[in-house]
């Protein structure tokens, strides 16, 4: 079914001459649901993902970011109001652009963000995980941009990272950026804005990576998470397609879990049976909903309207959705009567055949300790090395000395006290180790012109953090003092004790993205989120480096056409 006139009806009743609604109210976290903070009544996401491919490119970003385009906004949330959206699903933004606009459009339209905190380059890499200064910069860059709008439901940290047992120590490295994120926005004095996970539905590791990422005290662990959930195709039941199986799975889950990604598209049309299912009551009391993939039609046949010239086109599959849910009408908590399970403490899982990601989570990533490692070294990279070939230098030292210092590994839980670092911080570090394990021999620092010898200075604050690290980069600290900047350092395990940022020598060890490309830490308690038991070469990181407040005060309420046949849905 076409709904051309659509957009036309309903921007007049919108847009044109309406005031500004009051900002949203937050949504909050109790036990394992979400809750409206203004009234303390259950919030399901009614969610559908929205990001095109091709939206809007700035020069030098790969960044296709809809919040920035207020027109494209505009044109859609109408049909967005049309099938009851209380959420959109957005994977990268370009933190230089401007989002108030969009931004304060879904608000008017009652419509809120989960926003994924990384971007196509700028995301932990699962083949060679690391959680560095720059992509911690990364992260916060989005939390800067997007904590004061109370729309902001909540954060990302990562999607899909690990997607199989041969990767799970990549979940250690998005655990701790999970941890540093939640720490930034406390540490700004934000909102608490939730930040959570979203993974992928792999049958060996679903059920000890929900435990893993729900395990550990409160700023450690992930406060919701999503599953990209893809079990039921074309007519099915609860039991049959999988969804039972999966409800029992996550049944004694501590945080809220919703379907971060939904809609199989083996059988064309969708018909969408599945929503009933998932809210209805043999699922409500663990799912608290979900967000359909995608909004826009594109190579992979999943979109829910056609774009063209500018004119949005419904497919059936958005009628089919449309019809389900409109149906819809899940039973609703409230938060003065309702007996949460959250003074549990989530049980992490036992490294196992298919799980092995270390409780203990790599260091919070600081620029100042790169830096006084960096001034300090006498023998450097030179200037004019391009960082592609940093390679072959890190291949040849690393094959000569330990690089422990800068190896972080996810599975035992070891990480160099510079593991976080640059590549260019990281190459310094292990050139100036050679050079001085070959009694400063000024041919131990020239690799063909590569590097020079430099006067190194310990800038002021260093000398006791680069003394606690020692030579080798492989020691504990537990402050830092740089400049004007004071930092308390310490990193947490996955049980909530208090260790050292970096303590032990490194044993030898051998991404998310923008979308998922779809083809046509120790608790006090035995609780898991099922009813069982869910029981040699450097480290590649070497190898994988690229990785103020304003308050917007709405003031008034939107008024919504009648005639326009729209609704302003919060549940």
């Amino acid at each position: 079914m076409l709904l051309k006139s659509l957009a036309t009806l309903a921007a007049s009743a919108l847009f044109a001459g309406q005031a500004a609604a009051d900002s949203l109210p937050e949504i909050e976290i109790v036990g394992n649901k979400f809750f409206y903070s203004n009234n303390g009544s259950q919030f399901y996401v009614k969610g559908i993902a929205y990001q095109a491919n091709t939206d809007n490119v700035t020069t030098g970003s790969t960044i296709n970011d809809p919040l920035a385009n207020a027109d494209a906004c505009k044109r859609d949330i109408p049909y967005l109001q049309k099938v009851n959206t209380n959420v959109i699903r957005v994977y990268a933004i370009n933190t230089s652009l401007d989002h108030s606009e969009c931004m304060q459009s879904l608000n008017d339209a009652g419509i809120y963000v989960i926003a994924d905190l990384s971007a196509p380059d700028e995301s932990i890499n699962r083949d060679a995980p690391t959680w560095t200064v720059d992509l911690y910069q990364r992260y916060k860059d989005v939390v800067d941009e997007l904590a004061n709008y109370t729309n902001v439901l909540g954060f990302f940290a990562g999607n899909e990272v690990t997607n199989n047992s041969t990767n799970t120590d990549a979940s250690a490295f998005v655990k701790a950026a999970i941890r540093d994120t939640k720490s930034y926005i406390k540490q700004k004095g934000y909102r608490n804005i939730p930040v959570g996970y979203s993974s992928n539905d792999d049958a060996d590791t679903r059920v000890p990576m929900a435990d893993y990422f729900a395990c550990g005290k409160d700023s450690i662990k992930a406060d919701f998470y999503g599953i990209n959930m893809y079990e039921w195709c074309g007519s099915s039941t609860f039991q049959k397609s999988g969804y039972a199986d999966r409800t029992k799975d996550f049944q004694n889950l501590t945080i809220p879990i919703f379907f971060s990604e939904y809609g199989c598209n083996e059988v064309q049309p969708r018909k969408f049976t599945e929503v009933e299912a998932l809210y209805g009551s043999n699922m409500t009391n663990v799912w608290s909903g979900g967000i359909v993939y995608m909004y826009f039609e594109e190579e992979n046949n999943y979109g829910l309207v056609t774009i063209d010239n500018n004119e949005v086109s419904t497919k059936a599959d958005y009628s089919y959705y449309s019809s389900e849910i409109a149906k819809v009408s899940p039973s609703i908590a409230n938060t003065k009567s309702y007996s949460s399970n959250s003074s549990a403490t989530m049980s992490c899982p036992a490294s196992q055949k298919y799980w092995k990601a270390a409780t203990v989570l790599p260091p919070t990533p600081d620029s100042n300790i790169c830096g006084c490692m960096s001034a300090a070294a006498s023998c450097v990279v030179d200037k004019d090395v391009d960082e592609e070939d940093y390679q072959t230098l890190f291949d040849y030292i690393c094959g000569e000395i330990s690089c422990d210092g800068i190896s972080g590994d996810g599975s035992s839980g070891t990480y160099g006290s510079y593991s976080f670092c640059s590549a260019k911080d990281q190459l310094n570090f292990v050139l100036n180790l050679y050079y001085e394990s070959n009694g400063k021999s000024k041919s131990a620092c020239d690799f063909s012109g590569s590097a020079s010898v430099q006067s190194g200075s310990t800038k002021s604050g260093c000398s006791s953090i680069l003394k606690a690290i020692g030579t080798a980069g492989t020691g504990s600290y537990s402050a830092t003092s740089v400049g004007n900047s004071t930092e308390t350092k310490s990193s947490d395990s996955a049980s909530g004790s208090s260790i050292s940022t970096s303590t032990k020598k490194n044993k030898s060890s051998s991404g998310s993205s923008q979308k998922d490309g779809k083809d046509a830490a120790t608790g006090s308690s035995s609780a898991s989120s099922t009813s069982g038991s869910s029981s040699g070469s450097k480290n590649a990181a070497v190898s994988n480096m690229r990785v103020n407040i304003f308050e917007i005060l709405f003031t008034s309420i939107l008024t919504i056409s009648v005639a326009a046949g729209l609704g302003f849905a919060l549940a």
